[in-house]
């Protein structure tokens, strides 16, 4: 068996209700929001006192925090609230089957016809509830880089304590710098995402109203 979804027809008598995005995983949204708001800026500030990248340095403009300690202590702040809602989304996602009906499967024939039609701008969005496989595909990539983001973290702010980890990475170096690779990802899918909801708005107000209702039923494979 296998679950599909109605989206326009209203739900028959006796079968669930339920909208796009119920209200935990818009809480969990906007609670990303605000974690990624503190995450990333005050990341750039430590950034700065170490960079990787000869060349690259984040203006003030941008960096929360003036220089590396108080950019560190918004990082901490950040970094609990980031997690506390990772672990509950991951948890969710699993438990409700919303990662496997909303980001599964993935075909490569999907994807390139995805971007073929967005290279023609031929991509239809009249149908919110439904992902095209090039969304599938970004946002596996960025809870995976979400939680890349964490062990290296770790790995980068007790690299005594996890020394086993550290040494898995690579060394202290290699750490830092797959952290600023998995930072650099999340940023790219911030501009992706903020970009699209800019163009389709109706996918923002989903995320605050909820979207619309969807009726659940089963059918056979």
């Amino acid at each position: 068996m296998s679950a599909t979804y109605a989206t326009t027809q209203p739900a028959a008598p006796g079968r669930a209700r339920r909208r796009m995005h119920p209200l935990p995983v818009r809480i969990m949204h906007w609670t990303n929001v605000v974690a990624m708001a503190i995450m990333i800026p005050s990341g750039w500030g430590i950034y700065n006192d170490s960079v990787i990248v000869h060349g690259l340095h984040f203006p003030e403009e941008v960096r929360l925090g003036a220089w590396a300690a108080p950019s560190l202590l918004w990082h901490f702040a950040g970094m609990w609230l980031l997690m506390a809602n990772g672990l509950a989304y991951l948890a969710y996602g699993i438990a409700t089957g919303r990662f496997r009906e909303r980001l599964l499967p993935i075909r490569v024939a999907d994807i390139v016809q995805t971007v073929r039609e967005t290279l023609r701008l031929h991509l239809a969005h009249e149908d919110l509830t439904t992902y095209n496989a090039v969304q599938k595909l970004l946002y596996i990539v960025v809870i995976l880089a979400g939680i890349s983001q964490v062990v290296t973290g770790l790995a980068i702010w007790k690299p005594v304590q996890f020394s086993g980890l550290v040494s898995l990475l690579g060394g202290f170096q290699t750490a830092r710098l797959l952290h600023f690779i998995g930072m650099a990802v999340i940023v790219g899918f911030v501009v992706v995402h903020v970009a699209l909801a800019l163009l389709v708005p109706r996918t923002l107000a989903a995320m605050v109203t909820g979207g619309p209702e969807l009726a659940a039923r089963r059918d056979a494979r």
